[in-house]
């Protein structure tokens, strides 16, 4: 990955995408709410695979952005961007087919939401990312991946 020039920053995240990305956490909130509250159906754990699954390829999404922004590892940063959208539709298959129970796939979406990090700490440390990122990032790819970790732990518990 190449570097930005000497005295050239990536432009620095803003106050409307920290709050919005703060509110995106609300949809996973109410899945664990419902997970926890709700009866025995699978609309909870299901509601919140189907959002951790679109954030994760969303977040592929934006490091694609990045890809195209970068003339050196332009290829390298482009194959970390299409990684998270290949999990979730591994995720989903791999569900459907039963071969993944809904808990353990959560659990394993939930994971992967939080290994996001790895790849923002990267960009960062490549100057790639805008100021700011990592302490954005952070915080939401922990909370988007706990809660959906918390919904597989209820969903197996409360699941026949």
């Amino acid at each position: 990955m190449s570097e930005r020039p000497a005295g050239r920053s990536a432009t620095a995240v803003g106050e409307s995408p920290l709050i919005l990305g703060y509110a995106g956490l609300l949809p996973q909130i109410a899945a664990a709410a419902t997970c926890f509250f709700g009866d025995a159906s699978d609309i909870g754990p299901m509601f919140a695979f189907g959002y951790a699954t679109l954030i994760l390829s969303f977040l592929g999404g934006i490091w694609w952005g990045f890809a195209m922004m970068t003339a050196d590892g332009q290829g390298r940063i482009a194959c970390w961007a299409v990684a998270p959208s290949l999990f979730g539709a591994a995720l989903i298959l791999l569900s459907i087919a039963h071969v993944l129970t809904l808990n353990w796939a959560l659990v394993l979406l939930g994971s992967a939401v939080m290994m996001t990090l790895l790849i923002d700490r990267r960009l960062v440390e490549a100057h790639i990312a805008p100021e700011g990122w990592l302490a954005m990032r952070v915080p939401l790819s922990i909370g988007l991946g706990a809660l959906t970790i918390l919904c597989g732990i209820i969903c197996g518990v409360s699941m026949p």
